[in-house]
């Protein structure tokens, strides 16, 4: 019986392998799903994705497949979007086909469809609509969020200062700035950067970050039911965000008793007296619910995009000290030394426009956007991509495109700046994502895109330098997030 018993599971197995391969190829090309690589039972194209080098690996992958690709992230089939046409067709030209929010596992299990980042619908378009609309209009009889960034900024420049010239690392003072800028907005306050509970917010944060970002974040993407049986730092993720929403909470109860309908303070107060007028209305998302996870989701979005992006913007200009000379120029003289940069020095200032725009292109920092879903049986070229299905764009293939950008692998500002030095647009410039599910763009006059903008030429004002050989590790000079990149700083 036992030779029987192996013999029939042996035989069980094949079969399985036969129907999943049967499947696959039924459901690709021929007016089907996109082609791509063969997966393997259970685990997917898992062995042929080298996160490592996922760029260049997707890259193999389109060379050989086209521009549209499936693959499959452990059982669940999605579709890859590679190059800029494919990407504009879908999230520009045919948006609302696109619009809907695809699945990612360990934000489904936080979020539990709440917020305005990973919602669906109607939720999603009541959410994302107020928000734009608050934040644009913020400005409005208060402070402006241009004004709180520049503040800030300067808050960021006297820490810099407080240095004395000695060598440090800029990666806590960063995201302590930008992650004010993100507070004054929503909770009405600013943190002082040795708060405890500001601290403790961050870390946590930050924490999430990091395993998301490793091979426990990556491997719950691919196997979510294994990976919740199974003991491992990526349990953390859940209990930090909980904490998250407790610190979230407190605020919103603090201004549920401060609240004056008639002159709200930040965005949670907007969002409580929207609350208070669709009370009665049985359609509304706006709950205390909705405000925990959309402030979440405000945060995330906010802080580490605009901390990353400048933390290689620093590091890059100590790679090319001559683009960091011609910036400092330039600054010098639109602006002087006696006030601080504004929104409407940017048309005076091409280079350094062109310099912050090469920064985002050239690091790619979200090469994959946030998932996407089509809304319905959606014909896309000569293929037809089921409803429900999770449509990856992947940025890094636009940003990257040596069509628009010649020679993409090097930072060079000219690829924004006409042959007379004016700044030049590209229609490839797609930071974050684009489209109607996307929460920023790169114009937009709301956090982290205008974060970025002002930020950028404050930071840049002083000189950065690499301190003297042997008073900072070796990390410090080529680019990358290791810890330990240190810099002197100074004014002139």
């Amino acid at each position: 019986m036992e030779p029987l018993g192996a013999s029939t599971f042996f035989l069980v197995i094949c079969i399985s392998c036969l129907l999943f391969f049967a499947v696959c190829k039924k459901v690709s090309g021929n007016g089907k799903l996109p082609p791509g690589p063969v997966p393997l039972p259970i685990i997917g194209n898992a062995l042929q994705l080298k996160t490592k080098n996922l760029s260049k690996t997707l890259q193999k992958v389109s060379e050989k497949y086209g521009p549209v690709f499936t693959l499959y992230f452990g059982s669940e089939r999605v579709v890859a979007l590679y190059g800029y046409e494919t990407v504009k067709e879908a999230l520009i030209d045919r948006a609302d086909e696109f619009a809907a929010r695809g699945s990612l596992p360990m934000a489904d299990k936080i979020n539990k469809g709440l917020g305005v980042i990973f919602s669906n619908g109607e939720r999603w378009k009541q959410l994302r609509r107020f928000t734009l609309t608050t934040l644009r209009n913020f400005g409005m009889g208060k402070k402006s969020i241009e004004e709180r960034i520049q503040e800030e900024a300067q808050s960021l420049l006297e820490k810099f200062r407080e240095t004395q010239k000695t060598p440090f690392d800029p990666t806590f003072l960063l995201s302590c700035a930008t992650s004010n800028v993100i507070c004054s907005v929503i909770f009405g306050k600013r943190y002082d950067y040795d708060d405890k509970k500001f601290l403790a917010l961050m870390s946590l944060m930050n924490d999430n970050f990091q395993t998301m970002s490793s091979a426990w974040g990556q491997l719950y993407t691919l196997f979510p039911s294994l990976m919740d049986a199974l003991p491992g730092p990526h349990h953390r993720i859940v209990k930090n965000n909980d904490t998250a929403k407790e610190f979230v909470s407190e605020e919103v109860e603090k201004h549920q008793a401060s609240l004056d309908p008639s002159s709200p303070q930040d965005f949670i107060d907007c969002f409580l007296v929207r609350m208070e007028q669709e009370k009665h209305n049985s359609g509304s998302e706006f709950s205390i619910e909705n405000l925990v996870m959309t402030t979440i989701d405000l945060f995330i979005a906010g802080t580490e995009t605009t901390s990353t992006t400048l933390r290689y913007g620093i590091l890059l200009l100590l790679k090319h000290p001559e683009i960091q000379g011609k910036v400092q120029e330039e600054i010098d003289h639109v602006i002087g030394q006696s006030r601080s940069p504004c929104m409407v020095d940017r048309s005076q200032m091409p280079y350094t426009d062109a310099v912050i725009h090469e920064i985002q292109r050239f690091i790619a920092l979200i090469p994959i956007s946030v998932p996407h879903a089509v809304t319905q049986d959606t014909p896309f070229r000569q293929y037809v991509i089921p409803k429900g299905t999770t449509i990856y764009p992947i940025l890094s293939s636009v940003l990257h495109d040596s069509r628009e950008f010649p020679n993409p692998e090097q930072f060079d500002p000219g690829h924004f700046l006409d042959k007379n030095g004016a700044f030049k647009k590209s229609d490839f410039f797609m930071p974050f994502s684009a489209g109607k599910s996307s929460l920023f763009t790169p114009d937009s006059t709301s956090s982290p895109c205008l974060e970025v903008k002002i930020f950028s030429p404050l930071t840049f004002h002083g000189r950065v330098r690499l301190p003297p050989t042997g008073s900072c590790t070796e990390e410090a000079v080529p680019v990358n997030l290791l810890p330990g990149n240190c810099l002197q700083h100074t004014d002139r």
